[in-house]
């Protein structure tokens, strides 16, 4: 990730001091994190998506009583409950899923900032950018 060069103005080794280094490691922990939470928001919008397809499935299904699975259980329960339950996993997801995408904003612009400092310094000599 980091390259030594030669500075262009005074032609002597560029220096990497301690808070540089501190900087590095920071955006690279937020890096780490920005792709974990990438992932996780995948999840948590898939997951939304299936609730939304399980409670129109639900809407449409004139049974009573229907199964719901609990962990690696059905069991079977009344609709009205379903409903509700579902209702309720949505906004939990959702509340989630709205966390999940502020995190992300609040690194992608610490990482903005972090990249601003780092090239300032060390213009070509470091790359901060993905392949």
């Amino acid at each position: 990730m980091m390259q030594q060069g030669k500075s262009s103005s005074s032609g002597s080794e560029m220096q990497v001091t301690w808070e540089d280094q501190q900087n590095i490691n920071t955006f690279s922990r937020l890096n780490n994190r920005f792709h974990e939470l990438e992932d996780d928001i995948k999840f948590a919008k898939e997951k939304c998506d299936n609730l939304e397809d399980a409670g129109n499935e639900l809407i449409l299904s004139d049974e009573e009583m229907v199964r719901f699975q609990i962990g690696e259980v059905f069991a079977h329960m009344p609709r009205e409950e379903v409903e509700t339950k579902i209702e309720e996993m949505k906004e939990a997801t959702f509340k989630s899923l709205e966390k999940l995408q502020q995190e992300k904003e609040s690194i992608v612009s610490q990482m903005a900032e972090l990249k601003k400092v780092l090239y300032a310094k060390f213009k070509d000599s470091i790359n901060l950018e993905e392949d």
